[in-house]
């Protein structure tokens, strides 16, 4: 049986939706600043990416991520198996790698078990822990749970499976609790691919409480047996960052200006996390590769992130790490999140701001795009991923992710067990990663055009931004 685990996911929404596509923009100018004309010197520059950029090797580094290793949960043993692997690989291309780790927060986690099969699972942020051998128990159907009437008397002492609707959740709980159940099991009224995550407010359970999709729900049903939930907490865990410097090889300079390129390798529980983000993470190994032996003016960092999806954990601790004279010399941050997904309608490259403006990221990618002869990039104002910390600090970011042009939508398998490297598209990694590898090395080669050392920074902010793609937080009912 396959060891998982279950995790709870704090949710901060904030959602704004302005865009900016290549074909109409009017940014004035800034676009004009730095973009080579097509056919000129950026043209034969970016030959050097684009033609040694080799899908293979980026869809072998998925294959190990997601099929060798797997879900690649903060903390685990599976996370730090990741990040020794991206070391090697960077070692192999002749990069002297550093590590860093850092603490994370203590988090549930927990187990469903029915028969052989274990089913994924959300536990209720109010949720009751239990000892090592969790609570067993028949499992037994108690309606909408919304009274005693709904729990039969053999719910006394066994599971109450309850299914999702008309009352808040905690009502559902206080009433199985007080018909003797010795756990929760509450399905979803709704076909989902990821289980609800049941909020019970302010109140704490007596007993552990899990929500489940309503197909897992309905299998529980019908199948009926015995089950174990298991929940506990996972105290003392660790992450790390990996980081790869290429050292500026044109101009002498004391202090060159810094450009970072980065991805997070974690991923969500049950989730191979092939598009999120086995596929960002597969492309910024294959740009280090090929970056490697050519001159830049700027100092070119790859930083892969741990603990991105329980906050944006590893690239805050990154950034908080610098020194002034770090974020001083730093220009940009070029972030790569879900690039590769072959979900038909994510036809657009969205390049996300936290602030929405044109950036030097943005102007960058633009401009490698007109020279490259491609229409699919979209300027968006969302955070949501690892950019937002060197936004932060006062340092140009954004990241690029594949999403549904108009409506910005991301691929239903989002989050879920269901994100494999089965969809995959190995034509949009290509483009993706040529496009952002283009604008990456023809930022990086130039003495221009970054603020590191202009003394016009943007000043450091701070603020509440959408710490992740999920639509819901836990919900309450």
């Amino acid at each position: 049986m396959k060891k998982v685990v279950a995790t709870v996911l704090a949710s901060l929404m904030v959602l704004t939706v302005p865009m900016v596509g290549l074909g109409g923009n009017s940014l004035g100018s800034g676009q004009s600043a730095y973009a080579e004309a097509p056919g000129q010197s950026g043209s034969a520059f970016d030959k050097r990416i684009t033609q040694r950029f080799d899908t293979d090797r980026v869809m072998d580094h998925i294959y190990h991520l997601t099929e060798e290793i797997g879900p690649r949960v903060a903390g685990t043993d599976e996370e730090k198996e990741t990040a020794t692997y991206i070391q090697e690989q960077l070692e192999d291309y002749g990069y002297e790698v550093s590590t860093e780790e850092f603490d994370i927060a203590n988090r549930l986690s927990g187990t469903l078990v029915s028969g052989d099969e274990e089913f994924a699972i959300r536990i209720s942020p109010g949720s009751a822990s239990t000892d090592e051998e969790g609570i067993s128990g028949d499992v037994v159907y108690s309606g909408l749970g919304l009274g005693a009437g709904d729990f039969p008397a053999e719910v006394d002492g066994n599971i109450a499976l309850v299914q999702r609707g008309e009352i808040p959740f905690w009502d559902k709980v206080y009433n199985a609790q007080e018909a003797g159940a010795v756990g929760v099991i509450i399905f979803d009224n709704a076909e989902a691919l990821v289980p609800p995550t049941p909020s019970l407010g302010a109140n704490q359970a007596d007993v552990p409480v899990v929500g489940v999709t309503k197909a897992d729900g309905e299998s529980l049903l019908n199948n009926g047996g015995t089950a174990v939930i298991t929940i506990g907490e996972v105290t003392d865990q660790v992450s790390q960052n990996v980081i790869a410097v290429k050292e500026p090889k044109g101009k002498k300079s004391d202090d060159p200006e810094i450009v970072y390129v980065t991805a997070h390798y974690d991923s969500v529980p049950y989730s191979p996390g092939a598009s999120d983000n086995a596929s960002g993470t597969g492309v910024v190994l294959e740009l280090a590769r090929i970056m490697a032996p050519y001159p830049t003016e700027k100092e070119v960092r790859f930083v892969f992130v741990g603990a991105e999806e329980i906050g944006l954990v590893g690239s805050r601790y990154y950034v908080s790490q610098l020194s002034e004279g770090e974020i001083a010399r730093s220009a940009a941050n070029f972030n790569l999140d879900m690039v590769g997904t072959n979900w038909e309608p994510a036809t657009s490259l969205y390049v996300n701001v936290v602030d929405g403006a044109p950036n030097q990221v943005w102007q960058s990618a633009s401009a490698a795009a007109e020279r490259l002869g491609n229409d699919s990039l979209v300027l968006f104002e969302r955070g949501a991923s690892d950019h937002v910390a060197f936004y932060e600090a006062g340092i140009d970011a954004a990241n690029f992710i594949r999403r549904e042009p108009g409506t910005a939508a991301l691929e239903p398998w989002y989050h879920t067990p269901f994100d494999t490297i089965d969809k995959i598209s190995e034509s949009r990694i290509k483009e993706g990663g040529q496009l952002i590898g283009a604008a990456i090395y023809d930022f990086a080669r130039k003495e221009h055009p970054g603020k590191g050392k202009s003394g016009h920074r943007r000043a450091p902010v701070s603020g509440e931004y959408l710490l992740n793609e999920d639509q819901v937080a836990p919900q309450s009912r």
